[in-house]
């Protein structure tokens, strides 16, 4: 399957075609959304996984997900946020039972990860609340990104796990570059205050 031709993307259609899909079981209507969000979703994936066959498995997986969960899906936040946090969890799942470690989070012996620091992410060293981030354990840190409200989360994966620049991080959730480069300021104030409270605790 690989790239699917584009089509062009509203912001604000995909809610009426996930009402139409879970209402009317319009399966059209969630073929609109595979549809929309299969390239970004599928290059995700490829970036944490490799190899193509098993990027394309795993997206398949997660609109196969998606589309058996619709009715827990909340417009509270983007059906894209909603849909790329399926399938990063699915995929980290994935090269867990694989033992792969192709992302910085994600590494096979438990204890080794207890004692590992985040060494990737790209931080501003005079900052000094990236700094502590930075000197945190992966377990630590993957702990607080769960709890992390979902577009935090996601944020915080796909551009420091993930290693996606912004311009990707955009167009594979359908934000403006400047509302993601806002959002991930946020994301990191909040890691940073889960970190801060929860320090020796999480």
């Amino acid at each position: 399957m690989g790239i699917k031709p584009k089509i062009p993307q509203s912001k604000n259609d995909d809610l009426t075609f996930v009402k139409k899909a879970l209402e009317e079981n319009d399966q059209k209507a969630f073929a609109h959304l595979m549809d929309k969000y299969w390239n970004t979703l599928y290059y995700v994936i490829l970036k944490m996984v490799k190899t193509p066959e098993d990027a394309e498995d795993l997206a398949i997986e997660t609109f196969h997900k998606a589309f058996l969960n619709l009715n827990k899906y909340y417009p509270n936040f983007a059906f894209s946020t909603w849909l790329f946090k399926i399938g990063t969890n699915s995929t980290i799942d994935f090269l867990r039972k694989s033992k792969l470690s192709t992302i910085p989070i994600n590494i096979n012996d438990e204890q080794e990860e207890s004692k590992r620091e985040i060494n990737n992410l790209q931080i501003d060293r005079s900052n000094p609340e990236e700094k502590f981030i930075k000197k945190q354990r992966v377990s630590v840190i993957k702990k607080a990104v769960e709890e992390m409200n979902p577009l935090f989360g996601i944020l915080i994966q796909m551009r420091y796990f993930n290693e996606l620049s912004y311009d990707e991080i955009s167009k594979a959730l359908g934000m403006p570059l400047g509302t993601v480069k806002v959002q991930l300021h946020r994301a990191k104030k909040n890691l940073y205050e889960l970190l801060k409270n929860g320090e020796g605790t999480i």
